[in-house]
């Protein structure tokens, strides 16, 4: 005898739960998640793919139309009454409208477009964003899909927020949500439906971003060459890494357009091959990719596979050379970490230590990393021993970001518990404390402030600063913080932005703080002023900005631009006056330097 279908309330509320994280609404899946209590649920640590509900209540559709036309006569034949979940089914021969009806078909709607991350990835940028889900290792049957990072027209900053709260100047470029066209008004007095892509002043030359053009989906990944530095590589969700050559900006006029990149098309074709990671060795010879599609590929830098490897079990949110270039480490859903031997071309070691998604590694040096996870822990680990040599805790959810300083003795990591903390490591080398599983919890500075998730961390490369290093953390508030390391001061608060800010990067000097967000807009800090010198706005139709690299190179200074709007902008930085650069002399237009 066949047992009964039992459907629990458990599963119906991870059922939910997925559909309100696909769907943008954050808020609400951690109500249904706090008030459920699904996080002492088993469940909540399976794998529910992208749209489960949707498809699940489409099948009941279905049924519901075997049910209702079994017998095949004349009516059920021919009916042509819609299904609906919310009304009765009655068969009839003329078409019924009822606004409450579905179209006279089975029609699903769409989830919002997922956006990157990651991360919250993203990353950034991942990243890009970075699914938030609890799987556990071995639990997911083939890869898995990524959440939605954020809707765009969900994410909108809460009015009672602190980033809100402030008035921007007349000399502040304006901060607009996406806007709706007005189509009741005639063509001759239409508005434009919003502020146009370019700066956010009136003193730099438009010509100073070039554009490059050649994704065809949203570009969640970029990294220029540390050797060759024309050589700009840039990921996509439409499963495609470019490398560009780029011709090195000229003393006088702008620079033009390059020719058509290099395209790498070794990757999955299908929604799983979104890219997420990019990582050049030290020596610019190598590009180690992480993708959704799970399979790690290390390409060379004109553009042949060297390397490809399908040892996840889940996507592969972070690849991370040594500073030799020997060893390559990779993060993954699938919660484990591993350890490459790039030129054996071989997996050295994987390590199991999370019991939730690993999201990020970083090297502490050659041979010491740290990783980092939903399960809201970080691990200490070498490459010659099987186990964790420390195991550092106290953030409450899950670590999204986790980075070094230059000198390798403070890790300092950002969470969606809304903190960020620095933790002591300089300890390491020393024999009595590397004891496995050790617990560390002296010396841990935590930076509390922020009214969300925190996405991203960064340390101030300004090598003045040593004694009081900065950091700087962005957040889904919208806002960006610059903090003192040492003490726990939060320094300035940058609000900015209307929506999450996904990345964050200083200059190589440490002078300046650039971040980008949701909003569309650039915006580029100076970091001893702590004010706002320059912005640029992505324009109003897929504004988000996802990632952020910036090259210094005899000369040479730009920054490079993942965009939601299928660009890649690369800004010669030497050319903004407000940010100490000469504004070229343009035929026609006379030169204008902007108040200081």
């Amino acid at each position: 005898m066949v047992d009964p279908i039992r459907i629990a309330a458990e599963e119906v509320n991870c059922l939910i739960y997925a559909y309100l994280q696909d769907s943008g609404y954050t808020h609400a899946a951690f109500a249904i998640r706090m008030e459920s209590k699904l996080d002492r649920s088993p469940l909540i640590s399976k794998h529910i793919p992208r749209g489960e509900l949707i498809d699940l209540l489409s099948k009941s559709l279905l049924y519901l139309e075997v049910e209702s036309h079994w017998k095949g006569d004349a009516l059920s034949v021919n009916c042509k009454t819609p299904f609906s979940l919310l009304e009765p089914h009655k068969c009839s021969l003329e078409h019924t409208s009822v606004s409450a009806m579905q179209p006279p078909s089975i029609s699903i709607a769409p989830l919002p477009e997922p956006t990157p991350a990651l991360a919250l990835k993203t990353n950034g940028n991942v990243e890009a964003s970075k699914r938030k889900s609890s799987p556990t290792v071995g639990s997911i049957e083939g890869p898995a899909e990524k959440r939605a990072k954020r809707d765009s027209d969900d994410m909108e900053i809460d009015s009672s927020s602190e980033s809100s709260k402030a008035k921007p100047s007349s000399a502040e470029p304006e901060k607009p949500p996406i806007p709706v066209p007005d189509l009741s008004v005639t063509k001759k007095t239409a508005k434009p439906k919003g502020r146009i892509q370019g700066p956010g002043d009136d003193f730099t030359n438009p010509r100073v971003i070039l554009l490059l053009p050649g994704h065809k989906s949203e570009v969640f990944v970029c990294a220029f060459n540390p050797k060759k530095h024309r050589l700009l590589a840039t990921g996509s969700k439409d499963a495609v890494v470019n490398l560009w050559d780029l011709p090195d900006p000229p003393l006088v006029g702008f620079a033009e357009q390059p020719a058509a990149p290099k395209t790498l098309d070794y990757f999955s074709k299908d929604e799983q091959g979104d890219l997420t990671s990019l990582h050049w060795n030290s020596e610019g010879t190598l590009i180690a990719i992480g993708s959704y599609d799970s399979v790690l590929r290390i390409c060379t830098s004109s553009g042949e596979l060297y390397f490809q490897h399908p040892q996840h079990q889940g996507p592969i949110f972070t690849t991370r050379f040594s500073k030799s270039g020997r060893w390559l480490l990779t993060a993954s859903l699938d919660g484990t970490s591993c350890l490459w031997d790039v030129k054996e071309r071989r997996l050295h070691k994987q390590y199991r230590c999370h019991t939730d998604c690993c999201l990020d590694v970083v090297w502490l040096n050659e041979t010491t990393f740290a990783t980092c996870g939903a399960d809201q822990l970080i691990y200490i680990l070498r490459v010659d021993e099987d186990e964790p040599i420390k195991t550092l805790s106290g953030h409450e959810n899950e670590i999204n970001q986790i980075k070094c300083n230059p000198s390798g003795t403070r890790l300092a990591s950002c969470s969606d518990d809304m903190t960020a903390r620095v933790w002591n490591v300089d300890s390491l080398s020393k024999p009595a404390d590397a004891i496995p599983g050790l617990v560390a919890s002296e010396s841990i500075v935590v930076l509390e402030g922020h009214t969300h998730s925190v996405s991203a961390i960064g340390w101030c490369p300004d090598r003045s600063l040593a004694l009081h290093p900065l950091i700087a953390t962005s957040s889904f508030d919208g806002t960006a913080r610059l903090w003192n390391s040492v003490t726990g001061e939060c320094l300035k608060v940058f609000d900015d932005h209307r929506r999450p800010v996904y990345a964050l990067s200083f200059s190589p000097d440490g002078r300046w703080l650039s971040t980008g967000s949701g909003d569309g807009w650039l915006h580029i800090y100076n970091v001893s002023l702590q004010e706002k010198e320059w912005s640029w706005y992505a324009g109003h139709d897929r504004p988000g900005v996802f990632e952020i690299d910036w090259q210094v190179h005899q000369g040479i200074n730009r920054i490079a631009l993942a965009l939601e709007c299928q660009q890649v902008a690369v800004i010669d930085v030497s050319k903004i006056p407000a940010l100490g650069g000469v504004a070229p002399i343009v035929p026609g237009r006379p030169r204008i330097n902007p108040p200081r």
